[in-house]
């Protein structure tokens, strides 16, 4: 599959300034940029900068930011699952994950975190994607924010759904561990019947349990 990769800028005023949340960014122009030090959910800021310019240099690779003149502020990635999911058990070619998705405190309730998704899906390409993602508890700024973790899901379900993500049942041991987690997938409008079966084989490989 070619992946095609259209950029697309949208400039934001937010009451920290003007920010700009654009993608997918190439990885020579995002080692141009700094990484704010607010950025520690998954790992510390410069090796999550590292992961993220490695992620926009795969084929299947997407980076959207959301930058403060050069600072990054947050983003999103999207690429193929992690070969140690059931996800990737079928290598589905137009199947891919929104793998982390993050936004430093400042900017949250600025409407920037819907703006990063809403972005992603503005080139007519990803129409042709199965975009799924998996949230877990455990990867959520609980204490940041004060939230309880159904709270948490249902603000996280509301800014998935923004951009056409819905809620897709599993038995996947990762996600059944805990009540709160889910997982969610956005089919584009091209992705063929074909697509939908394969994903369905991968949601549910316990059926004789049932």
């Amino acid at each position: 599959m070619e992946h095609k990769k259209t950029f697309f800028s949208v400039t934001k005023e937010t009451k920290h300034g003007t920010v700009y949340v654009e993608g997918p960014v190439p990885p020579e122009k995002l080692a141009t940029y700094s990484f704010h030090e607010g950025l520690v959910a998954f790992r510390p800021p410069k090796q999550q900068q590292q992961a993220i310019i490695e992620i926009a240099g795969l084929p299947e690779g997407r980076i959207i930011i959301i930058r403060n003149e050069d600072i990054i502020v947050g983003y999103v990635t999207y690429l193929y699952p992690d070969p140690l999911e059931r996800w990737a058990e079928d290598q589905i070619d137009n199947m891919i994950e929104l793998g982390a998705i993050e936004v430093i405190p400042a900017y949250r309730g600025t409407g920037t975190g819907k703006t990063l998704l809403a972005v992603s899906f503005m080139g007519d390409e990803m129409e042709d994607y199965l975009v799924i993602t998996t949230e877990y508890y455990w990867h959520w700024d609980l204490k940041g924010t004060g939230l309880n973790v159904w709270d948490y899901r249902k603000m996280m379900e509301r800014m998935m759904s923004s951009a056409g993500f819905e809620y897709f049942a599993t038995d996947d041991p990762e996600i059944t561990s805990h009540p709160a987690n889910c997982l969610m997938a956005r089919e584009g409008k091209r992705v063929p019947p074909e697509t939908m079966e394969r994903f369905d084989r991968l949601r549910f490989k316990n059926r004789f349990m049932y």
